[in-house]
């Protein structure tokens, strides 16, 4: 099991991982020291349990808040979904150029919608 060096709020710790797993480590690494380092910014210099804790929990209310985000879209997509399905269920007959600009809306919101996301989580 490899041992690797990690930096978060500018200190320095070793860890051990699987053989493998280095490249998801150092990417956990970064995203907590991108809240520690602000956090130091702010606070000053803490006891690293403290800074660990305090970054962890900033770290963990972000998720939390894009794991909610994820959930609305997605009852947002099976809405539009369903509303796709109706929509193709209905009868178009003089209605079909209304019905395809609705259709291309409908794509339209859903691609925002996932590219919103896509970016609150890159």
């Amino acid at each position: 099991m490899p041992d690797l060096e990690i930096t978060i709020g500018a200190r320095n710790f070793t860890v051990t991982c699987q053989a493998g797993e280095e490249p998801f480590l150092q990417a956990a690494a970064k995203l907590l020291d991108a809240e520690a380092t602000p956090l130091q910014d702010k606070v000053g210099r803490l006891p690293d349990v403290r800074m660990l804790l305090m970054a962890g929990l900033m770290l963990a209310d972000r998720t939390a808040t894009l794991e909610e985000d994820l959930r609305r879209t997605k009852a947002r997509v099976a809405d539009m979904e369903h509303l796709l399905k109706q929509t193709a269920a209905s009868d178009l007959s003089g209605g079909l150029p209304e019905a395809m600009d609705r259709l291309a809306q409908i794509a339209t919101q859903a691609e925002a919608l996932a590219n919103r996301l896509e970016a609150q989580l890159g």
